[in-house]
């Protein structure tokens, strides 16, 4: 065997024995991303139910909010009504007796 085959023959083991090493790494690696990616799913979805069930209250709170403004406006426009009511019964009252 000539030294030229000799040393393409150490090569071609070397870079085997390489290639199976780093084929290997790739293959652990894409495992751990595999596993990562899993958690991270998880906790996505675990954030998404957390997220529905603090909307709930939230939407009943806001919900209440808007009737108790609605009744709250409702209540303040008939005071504003009867006040005026009243000022014209008295505006009313004051020119009949103006007149008599």
């Amino acid at each position: 065997m000539d030294s030229v085959q000799l040393v393409l023959l150490i090569v071609i083991i070397l870079l085997t024995i390489l290639l199976i090493v780093l084929g290997v790494q790739v293959f652990f690696i894409l495992r751990d991303v595999r596993r990562a990616l899993g958690k991270a799913n998880k906790v996505l979805d675990d954030a998404g139910s957390i997220a529905e069930s603090v909307q709930a209250p939230i939407t009943a709170l806001s919900s209440l909010a808007l009737g108790f403004k609605a009744s709250s406006l409702l209540a303040v426009a008939k005071l504003i009504k009867s006040v005026i009511g009243h000022t014209r019964d008295e505006d009313e009252n004051s020119k009949h007796h103006k007149k008599n």
